[in-house]
């Protein structure tokens, strides 16, 4: 996926508001927004990708004010609210009669988790109103594979389960269950390091995710999305091994549909903006449960 011209107004607004996040010196802020400035000077083009401008964009921010996890607190909060509400959604995927209406309550409720996400030009989210979005997922699904995806979920035996932002990663955990229940083998993949609210291992560990899942691991990158060319060899040999992949969030659609793809793929997300919203040929602020082959 290519940006469009809205998204760099959108790279612009949310290194702002990291710059705000990572340090209270305002020389340090203003440095920040010159040095992105100049760097979208440069790269701001119709063939850029804008997972990979946002990846540029928060190590540029890192870097300079010396903050090398501005949404810290953001994130720990997140994962503490998730928990609370946990046990509400776990609910809503237990009134699933058979296992295909599990299995597609649990994905719901994981693509509901990524509606937590901060700084995006109007996208409202708040903790409040996520219980009863996890109640009425099913209304804003645009885009459902999910029979599909279950189908080819049965017949598969490894399943690498790449996570999204802090807080989401709670609601993951109820679709990790379901694929262990149908007999998979599930590696979970979390960013190597803080980029953005993406999960980590801490993240991971918080959410409890790491004692469902069979396996733990990282990118070995701070990237946003999939940068295929900066992963660790331990995760490239899981991602070539595995026989299908679930990737959570707008980073992961965005870089992942720049590859050709050799195994399924299915993409969970809520369609935070326009572009995305644009790309996928659904209206924003809907969930999208694509299979890509």
């Amino acid at each position: 996926m290519k940006v469009e011209a809205e998204c760099a107004a959108c790279i612009i607004s949310r290194a702002a508001a990291e710059a705000i996040e990572a340090t209270t010196n305002a020389a340090l802020r203003f440095r920040a927004m010159s040095e992105l400035l100049r760097l979208l000077t440069k790269e701001f083009r119709p063939s850029a990708v804008p997972a990979d401008l946002g990846t540029k964009r928060d190590r540029l921010i890192k870097r300079v004010t010396g903050n090398s996890d501005p949404y810290k607190r953001r994130k720990r909060i997140s994962n503490e609210k998730a928990l609370r509400l946990l046990p509400y959604a776990r609910k809503i995927v237990e009134e699933g009669y058979t296992q295909q209406e599990r299995f597609k309550k649990a994905c719901l409720c994981a693509i509901v988790g990524n509606a937590i996400e901060f700084d995006i030009p109007d996208h409202k989210f708040s903790f409040n109103s996520l219980r009863k979005s996890l109640r009425d997922a099913g209304k804003d699904l645009a885009v459902d594979d999910t029979l599909k995806v279950y189908e080819l979920a049965k017949k598969a035996h490894s399943v690498l389960y790449l996570t999204d932002n802090a807080g989401e990663i709670v609601f993951d955990t109820l679709l990790v269950e379901q694929l262990k229940n149908m007999g998979l083998n599930v590696i979970v993949g979390v960013k190597g390091a803080p980029i953005i609210n993406d999960a980590t291992l801490e993240d991971a560990e918080a959410s409890g995710i790491n004692k469902i899942a069979d396996k733990v691991i990282t990118t070995g990158t701070d990237a946003v999305g999939l940068a295929l060319k900066e992963v660790s060899a331990e995760f490239l040999e899981v991602y070539n091994s595995v026989d299908i992949i679930f990737a959570k969030g707008m980073g992961y659609a965005e870089t992942l549909t720049e590859y050709k793809l050799n195994k399924p793929h299915v993409l969970l997300f809520r369609a935070k903006c326009n572009p995305v919203a644009n790309f996928f040929g659904v209206i924003r602020e809907k969930n999208v449960a694509k299979l890509m082959l």
